[in-house]
């Protein structure tokens, strides 16, 4: 069993706002020693500061853009020369992307941003990580993914349904990273409908941010807190959670052969050994 009353090492990616500032705050808070990974670097330094307001500690700071993977490369390289150890890694970082967007790395962004690159920084980091912990969500219901064809969502592009197979493809990682990982804890969680930064650049985004029964971040953020610090014994590794419970997430985000085979796309992909 894990011993978590040492001061431990959590990475928390996507921090400069929404649910990973305040997942980083919440933990700084209770004595964890937090580092933040974010895209703009004007945001990230006001969520060090924040961080520091509220705990007394200053963060250290990592920039990282994951719409480019030799960003995440780099990431991955500084946060290995700087801690021996990562408790817990928190790959909360998306994005909802209203174009279809094609990064430099040739892939559809939402994908890329939101599954492709965490997966290769978890991968990058996997002999450091104790646990982890994935931001998913209850959209990947609308999901249609096709590891065959990981830049589907370009033809026809629907920024839902490339969000939802995004999140798919969260829990499909999470789920295989458990059976491959046995020596590392992995969970995913379902944040409920949070008030953030996403689609701040669409008015009708916005005003159905308005129009639902949103979450606070910090509420959102509660079972990521939660699947962090709860004792292993207690949880079911690569499961899908909410509300602090396990949840049972659609068939085509549950399914065994599916998470293999994408597991074999996202690494060839990324370019790393499956």
């Amino acid at each position: 069993m894990e011993d978590l009353t040492e001061r431990r090492t959590v990475v928390v990616t996507g921090a400069s706002s929404g649910i990973g500032l305040a997942a980083a705050v919440d933990l700084a808070g209770r004595g964890d020693r937090v580092v933040l990974v974010g895209r703009d670097p004007a945001r990230l330094r006001a969520a060090g500061e924040r961080v520091r307001e509220c705990c007394g500690e200053q963060p250290e700071l990592f920039r990282a853009d994951f719409a480019v993977l030799d960003d995440v490369r780099r990431l991955a390289g500084q946060l290995r020369a700087a801690y021996d150890r990562i408790d817990v890694l928190a790959d909360n970082a998306g994005a909802i992307v209203l174009q279809p967007i094609t990064t430099v790395d040739g892939f559809e962004l939402t994908m890329q941003a939101n599954h492709l690159a965490p997966f290769l920084l978890s991968n990058l980091l996997r002999d450091r990580i104790g646990r982890m912990v994935v931001t998913a969500s209850g959209a990947h219901r609308s999901g249609a993914l096709d590891p065959d064809d990981l830049n589907a969502a370009l033809r026809r592009y629907r920024p839902m349904r490339a969000y939802g197979t995004s999140k798919q493809a969260n829990i499909l990682f999470t789920a295989e990273a458990a059976r491959r990982w046995p020596e590392v804890p992995a969970y995913s969680f379902h944040p409920g409908v949070v008030r953030t930064r996403f689609g701040n650049e669409s008015w009708l985004v916005a005003l159905g941010m308005r129009l639902l029964p949103f979450r606070s971040p910090e509420r959102g953020a509660e079972t990521l807190v939660w699947l962090a610090n709860q004792d292993r014994t207690r949880l079911v590794d690569g499961g899908y959670y909410a509300d602090r419970r396990l949840r049972r997430p659609l068939p085509k985000a549950a399914d065994p052969a599916l998470a293999a085979r994408l597991w074999t796309a996202s690494a060839k992909a990324v370019g790393i050994d499956a």
